[in-house]
């Protein structure tokens, strides 16, 4: 079936099956998979209203969706649009995670220029609007002299994008750089100008809570939000998660804190599991899990050997207890992950089944949208409601099952009530730029 979207003038989106979890202001009984049936009026490029279908005749200007799910626009709080689509020119030898680092480090020192680094991030950004983003955060490699390009290419396509994609960036360096007291201070600096997040990977240092502590430092002094990658590791002495929110509370920061990976604590004993999260609990910690990149690079090993675990934390144990977890798509096309489009269906559709985000489904659609908008601090939360901008992916399952079976890569995204063309970049557009041989 054809669903054509009006270009001018308010319509109703009826017959719409519309989650629980992801829409306000609508009472009904919910079927098994927790979706009721809707009409949605817009006008304006806002929702006007939302009722119950029943069985009330089709109103005036109806596009009859026939039970179609409808969902807020993603959002994708952890990504490396600076990283993306290298995998051409710079593949990862093995697999590994020390591969990933070097040829990543490898390519960087070679090619990342103001204008290599431009063409892939909005790449990167025309891909995500096609399949229905409306907010990311990339992270930004930030060893000098990357620093001087890379923030300045973002502050260009923040300000290009404006109206399209709201895009954030967070500061990505290994914390032990941040030795270099000036070095650091001029960084949470340029951090600040750019309107960023002061962000850096923790390992397990002799020195990481003197560090956490002057991190912390670093934000508070800058009035700065804070973005970590934690234990993005299969060895279980690896506890930077708890170490951050025990820093966090050590310094009563006021700011918001996102971890994301935190892999290790998958495999740490219960005690210790159940010691962190309390931490993190008390601490207000948001947490993103990444569940494609970390399935591709953890418990990868050089004998060939099958892997016995999957990658990815403890988001059921976290949801227990309040902590607020999205799941988000990191690399794309890089010697940290192969594969991959910024396309959060696909996120959501692996997250549950890698993770169990089923049986029951309860509120976990609230993971690409509702919870990482709060963890950016997005002044709209990606709920649907009366008034809000009339921001919303139609595709053709109407069930779980259906939707998440198929790459519904003929989704239909509309942006302040009008369709946007969902044509995804061709990977062609890129090999001037991409080719190993220069």
């Amino acid at each position: 079936m054809t669903i054509s979207i009006p270009d001018e003038g308010w319509y109703v989106l009826a017959d719409a099956r519309l989650h629980v979890s992801t829409v306000e202001g609508l009472r009904g009984q919910p079927d098994r998979d927790g979706f009721v049936r809707a009409d949605i009026s817009i006008a304006d490029g806002r929702v006007k209203a939302i009722a119950l279908r029943g069985e009330k005749p089709l109103p005036p200007r109806a596009v009859d969706l026939k039970g179609r799910i409808v969902l807020p626009t993603f959002i994708d709080c952890h990504t490396h649009l600076d990283k993306g689509h290298i995998w051409p020119r710079m593949p990862n030898p093995d697999g590994s995670f020390m591969g990933a680092l070097t040829a990543a480090g490898t390519d960087r020192m070679a090619f990342w220029t103001s204008a290599d680094v431009k063409r892939r991030m909005e790449f990167g950004l025309r891909t995500a609007y096609a399949h229905g983003t409306r907010a990311i955060r990339t992270h930004l490699d930030s060893i000098s002299p990357q620093d001087a390009i890379s923030w300045d290419v973002f502050s260009e396509l923040r300000n290009e994008w404006t109206g399209r994609i709201e895009l954030q960036a967070a500061s990505l360096v290994g914390i032990e750089a941040l030795r270099d007291r000036a070095w650091a201070a001029a960084l949470a600096d340029r951090v600040a100008r750019a309107g960023g997040i002061f962000g850096a990977v923790t390992y397990m240092i002799p020195d990481l809570a003197a560090e956490l502590d002057r991190v912390f430092a670093l934000a508070s002094e800058r009035g700065l939000d804070l973005d970590f990658h934690a234990d993005e590791t299969d060895d279980v002495a690896a506890v930077s998660l708890r170490m951050i929110a025990e820093a966090a509370l050590r310094n009563r920061f006021q700011g918001k804190i996102l971890v994301g990976h935190c892999c290790s604590l998958a495999l740490q004993p219960d005690a210790d599991v159940l010691h962190t999260l309390d931490r993190v609990a008390q601490a207000g910690l948001s947490v993103v899990s990444l569940p494609m990149c970390n399935l591709y690079l953890q418990d990868r090993r050089a004998n060939a050997t099958t892997p016995r675990w999957r990658g990815v934390t403890l988001a059921h144990e976290m949801k227990e207890r309040g902590i607020p977890v999205s799941v988000a798509s990191d690399n794309t096309r890089d010697p940290f992950y192969a594969y991959g489009d910024l396309d959060m269906l696909e996120v959501y559709r692996m997250a549950t089944r890698i993770m169990h985000f089923d049986h029951p489904v309860g509120d976990w659609p609230r993971a690409v949208g509702a919870t990482p908008a709060a963890a950016m601090g997005l002044a709209e939360s990606a709920t649907l409601a009366k008034g809000r901008p009339a921001d919303l992916v139609v595709f053709r399952g109407r069930s779980w099952t259906e939707l998440l079976s198929r790459p519904e890569s003929d989704r239909i995204v509309i942006r302040d009530g009008a369709a946007i063309d969902a044509t995804v970049p061709d990977y062609s557009e890129l090999d001037d730029i991409l080719t190993a041989e220069r």
